[in-house]
């Protein structure tokens, strides 16, 4: 009698700072046994001494067994208190502790039949057909069966029901769905009766990949290589990314695995800079064809877009430069020497557009406007081309859920106080309007006004070169298509801005200078 009551009094002291304890921290700090913890908690909680949570806590525990390797289980637990004088029930960091009642009774130990025999039950039934793990959770829910109590009991009958999930060299992981089940027929040849339940875990699997998702992606990409190949033409990241629907690090891993593992898929590339694929099955004649189509597309499409796409960017801010008193741009070191050190890679907390976790914005610069003024973060985006509603919403979505500029507002996700955007485009959507909830139309400039983004156009820029006194054939459109890369666009703005009545002649030599880097570019233009 003596040791009950004094590990009565050892119990209950270590719930005495009111902070509430699960039975294994209670046997922990108290060095009891635990079924001894168990029985006094469930005692005192019966008598009105102790409150507990009226919901168990769930973790995922692993224990280490060996040569067995590693045992994964799912702990349930409860947490309890001293009940406060005066008080049935309290609330504590969002828990709420009641007093014993049979309605706060775990109900796996108050159930007739338990979950486990429900689920064994269940797939003994239904012994000629095979489910997910999910649908046989779905099917019991009501008895409240979740997929974790239905592979719980599975891993305990594994001589009793079959389970199999992707394959790969050492481990078996689920499918999108989980793991498919079936029952084992005990009363059969167990080779006959493990070969029957293969065949109805294929006849789900019909149309899909019983491996792992890496796998069956390498065995994609080669597959897409060699159909390319068979068609006379060579095959990019871009294509297979968009083909097999998967991020752009899913599709690297895959093509890096299959260049190790197939000896036979080659990689070549074009300009030093774009990779493309194709299997040794193609003739060195029917390859350097290939070759030549793909160089001329990308000269076409790459080159042109990506060049007058880059020098675009270098005109705003050389006007911002220029004319914005104390703007500090931001730079940021890049992986490549080839990436401006003025475009900033911005960290996201919610994908936008399909960038998951980092997106860029073409610069970032600061102004402060007086001795005790905050500081104002100005964020640029470019584009050249027609800009469209879409676009602005798009860098709109960026700023929004960046970790830099974004913030957490009552209202929702929106721009942090002092940051501005602005959007470049060489042409913006005069037809576009914008419907308010209101029914209210609007033009794009006070669309983007109204969200806090100010609109740059080419007009705006070429008319500062007509005050400046250049002649009107100058236009920051032909600086952009005549200029090498962004750096000799700010040279030219530079020179024509010093110089204003010779600047048709500064645009006619960069004109001669980069004839070869811009002249089948001007041909397909002249063809439009």
């Amino acid at each position: 009698m003596g040791s009950r009551i004094r590990r009565a009094d050892i119990l209950l002291s270590a719930l005495k700072d009111n902070k509430p304890l699960s039975a294994k921290e209670i046997a922990k700090s108290t060095g009891l046994e635990a079924k001894k913890v168990w029985d006094g908690l469930y005692y005192w909680w019966k008598r009105g001494v102790l409150l507990r949570t009226e919901k168990p806590f769930f973790e995922n525990t692993e224990t280490f067994k060996g040569r067995r390797g590693m045992k994964r289980n799912t702990r349930s637990y409860y947490l309890y208190m001293l009940k406060p004088e005066g008080r049935e029930s309290v609330f504590v960091q969002g828990q709420k502790f009641v007093p014993f009642k049979k309605k706060y009774l775990d109900v796996r130990g108050a159930r007739g039949t338990s979950k486990a025999q429900l689920i064994i039950d269940f797939l003994k039934e239904n012994s000629d057909r095979a489910f997910f793990s999910t649908e046989i959770a779905k099917e019991l829910e009501k008895n409240g069966v979740f997929v974790r109590d239905v592979m719980g009991t599975v891993r305990r009958y594994e001589s009793f029901v079959y389970v199999r999930g992707y394959r790969t060299n050492q481990t078996q992981t689920p499918f999108k769905e989980g793991f498919i089940l079936t029952w084992i027929d005990q009363e059969k040849p167990r080779e006959q009766a493990i070969e029957e339940a293969i065949w109805r875990t294929d006849k789900i699997l019909e149309n899909r990949y019983s491996t792992s998702p890496f796998i069956a992606r390498i065995h994609l990409v080669r597959d897409m290589i060699i159909e390319s190949t068979k068609l006379k033409d060579l095959v990019n990241l871009h294509y297979m990314r968009h083909e097999l629907k998967c991020t752009t690090n899913e599709i690297g891993k895959a093509v890096t695995r299959v260049l190790q593992l197939y000896p036979d898929i080659k990689e070549v590339k074009l300009f030093n800079i774009f990779r493309y694929f194709y299997h040794s099955s193609m003739s060195e004649e029917e390859l350097q064809a290939a070759i030549h189509m793909k160089e001329n597309y990308i000269r076409i499409i790459k080159g042109r877009d990506n060049r007058i796409g880059h020098n675009w960017e270098a005109v705003p801010e050389w006007f911002i430069d220029k004319f914005t008193t104390g703007a500090r741009f931001w730079t940021q070191k890049h992986r490549t020497n080839n990436m401006d050190p003025r475009r900033i890679t911005l960290h996201l907390i919610k994908s936008v557009g399909g960038r998951k976790q980092n997106a860029e914005v073409d610069r970032v610069w600061e102004v402060t406007p007086g001795l005790f003024a905050q500081p104002i973060t100005y964020i640029l985006e470019c584009k050249w081309g027609l800009v469209r509603k879409r676009d602005v919403d798009d860098f709109l979505e960026v700023l929004r859920w960046s970790k830099d500029f974004g913030v957490d507002t009552p209202e929702g996700r929106q721009f942090k106080q002092g940051v501005i955007g602005v959007f470049a485009g060489s042409a913006f959507n005069p037809k576009e309007s914008v419907r308010l909830k209101d029914e209210t139309v609007i033009s794009l400039a006070t669309y983007a006004s109204r969200m806090n983004i100010q609109l740059l156009k080419a007009s705006d820029f070429n008319e500062k070169l007509r005050d400046r006194g250049c002649h009107k054939r100058i236009t920051v459109q032909k600086i952009c298509r005549f200029a090498r890369d962004e750096k000799e666009v700010r040279a030219i703005l530079e020179a024509i801005w010093e110089n204003p009545k010779n600047s048709d002649t500064i645009l006619t030599r960069t004109a001669e200078k980069n004839k070869e880097t811009y002249e089948f570019e001007k041909m397909l233009d002249e063809k439009e």
